[in-house]
């Protein structure tokens, strides 16, 4: 059975992602295009580019995820002003090791850009910053004056992985010297199921699955607020969550995988083994759970 999926953000709790493909794949349920911001930018291009569930595992399970950040070295020796290092180069890890590692991994499917990829099948979201708008990776890359079939996948995604002030934003320029802050595409839209599956429309080409590392949505608990801090932290969310909530709300949730991960921590780069398989173990369940009420 061939489907289209659309794979949310999450950081590093997106190992559980393994665990629902693992299910799929026994069932016989294959990807025909996908769809993912940040961590599900990354779940998507490996499957497009032809990573079995057991592979993107031992892929993450092998290696040390803290391997993957490199901080930039501070000028100054002082903690302030290693701060004011960060402050203005608005991130506390450059990316490159992470790009660097995706750039090798791809390269064991044989693939660089987006011409090694089948037309179509692969689609992330970023969110540029700089002009206030979300960017579809490949499709809208000519804005940037960049061709989309010569485009790396692994710079796409590191585009989409831009977690604000923790990896430093992608810069891309428009032909004009013009650069644009491009960050991780949560920001905008953590959960893009508008990719492949429009409101009120009747006919697809085949069914749409989503996976979302959240509970489901009646399950959503009001969050608590005392302080600055709190605020501000429920603010970020609710601009992050509401618009793909209110997409998705009921008419679309019936073809959504809820995958509740709790203990973990978005930016948690130092998972134990058991940790990592039990992100799995809870995305098999799940997917199991869902697939045996599933009507498409």
């Amino acid at each position: 059975m061939k489907v289209d999926g659309i794979f949310a953000g999450g950081g590093v709790r997106g190992l559980a992602f393994a665990g629902a493909l693992n299910v799929l794949e026994k069932k016989g349920i294959e990807f025909e295009r996908v769809a993912g911001t940040s961590a599900g930018a990354v779940t998507a291009a490996f499957i497009s580019a032809g990573f079995t569930g057991g592979e993107i595992y031992d892929l993450l399970s092998e290696m040390d995820l803290k391997q993957l950040l490199d901080p930039r070295r501070a000028m100054f020796p002082f903690p302030f002003l290693r701060w004011l290092t960060m402050y203005r180069k608005i991130g506390l890890y450059k990316g490159s090791e992470f790009e660097n590692w995706l750039i090798e991994v791809l390269k064991r499917k044989n693939v660089s850009t987006f011409e090694d990829l089948p037309e179509g099948s692969l689609k992330m979201v970023a969110s540029d910053i700089t002009n206030g708008r979300y960017v579809v990776l490949p499709d809208d890359l000519p804005m940037y004056g960049r061709i989309p079939e010569k485009f790396s996948v692994a710079r796409a995604i590191r585009m989409s992985c831009s977690i604000p002030f923790f990896f430093e934003p992608v810069k891309i320029y428009d032909g004009r010297v013009k650069a644009s802050y491009i960050v991780d595409g949560g920001v905008l839209s953590n959960f893009p199921m508008w990719i492949y599956k429009k409101r009120n429309q009747k006919r697809l080409t085949r069914p749409v699955l989503g996976f979302r590392l959240s509970p489901e949505l009646e399950e959503t608990q009001p969050r608590k607020i005392k302080n600055a801090m709190q605020f501000t932290y429920a603010m970020v969310e609710t601009m992050r969550t509401a618009h793909d909530q209110r997409y998705i709300s009921r008419d679309l949730a019936k073809d959504v995988v809820f995958i509740p991960v709790q203990g973990v921590k978005t930016t948690d780069f130092a998972l134990t083994d058991e940790q990592k398989k039990n992100l799995v173990l809870q995305g098999e369940m799940h997917t199991e759970a869902f697939l045996k009420k599933w009507s498409h």
